[in-house]
């Protein structure tokens, strides 16, 4: 049975203060809640419809923890996301832990990325191209805001994400540096190294003046046409297709 308080404590975790104190998120959708079921997170409680149990009998056995069954109705009043019809879960955060980048991978660093979908989408991309680390600026928006977890698609829970200073963080590496300009070699022709850091600037400033010091190398996607711009996302996607064939 789903509580009066309970459900104002789930609905609480909508808002970054309250998730923050609690040390709680809200992972929505099915699809992200069984790519939940197979990680390390550490679960609370899972909501769930009787259509999803079904569906997904065999992984919600493995679950220890408590699930108690809900109608679409209340699922969707619950959460954030009107369209969730399948399955809701209340999780642990994990510590802002330190991550170091090996000589021979490739780490995305992000530089104020405010747009929450375009904070998810990075992380999918990231996914996609086999790249598990991502060092953010404390001004990147919070990782476990619910559009971020939903624009991921489930990545998240193999994409770790570290929150830094980043000048501090960059002063300690011995890896190349690549930074997006538009004065920078063409990822057309740029020869990438074993591994190294993908610095992706903010959305309409791009990367501030202080880290662009630390940069080694300068790389540009050429354009074709007449755009102004690239949204973050989008660059992030070309860059990463690159580095891992052109590497």
């Amino acid at each position: 049975m789903l509580s009066k308080a309970r459900i104002k404590y789930i609905k609480s975790l909508q808002v970054k203060k309250y998730r923050q104190a609690e040390q709680r998120f809200v992972v929505e959708g099915g699809k992200n809640v069984v790519e939940l079921l197979a990680s390390d997170y550490r679960i609370d409680i899972i909501l769930a419809t009787a259509r999803f149990h079904e569906s997904n009998h065999q992984v919600l056995s493995r679950f220890s923890g408590e699930i108690i069954e809900v109608n679409d109705n209340i699922l969707a009043s619950v959460g954030e996301f009107m369209t969730n019809d399948s399955a809701l879960a209340v999780v642990q955060m994990k510590p802002n832990n330190t991550l170091d980048v090996r000589l021979d991978e490739f780490v995305l660093m992000l530089d104020e990325i405010r747009d929450p979908g375009n904070l998810g989408t990075i992380i999918r991309i990231a996914d996609w191209y086999g790249i598990e680390k991502i060092i953010a600026s404390s001004g990147t928006t919070e990782l476990y805001n619910p559009k971020v977890l939903h624009a991921s698609m489930g990545s998240f829970t193999r994409v770790s994400v570290f929150y830094t200073e980043l000048v501090s963080y960059l002063n300690q590496v011995k890896v190349p540096v690549l930074g997006t300009f538009l004065d920078g070699e063409s990822i057309d022709t740029f020869s990438f190294d074993r591994g190294g850091i993908v610095i992706i600037g903010n959305e309409s400033r791009g990367i501030s003046e202080e880290v662009s010091k630390m940069v080694t190398k300068k790389i540009t996607i050429p354009r074709i046409g007449k755009a102004e711009s690239l949204n973050a996302a989008v660059a992030t996607g070309i860059i990463c297709h690159a580095l891992r064939v052109r590497r």
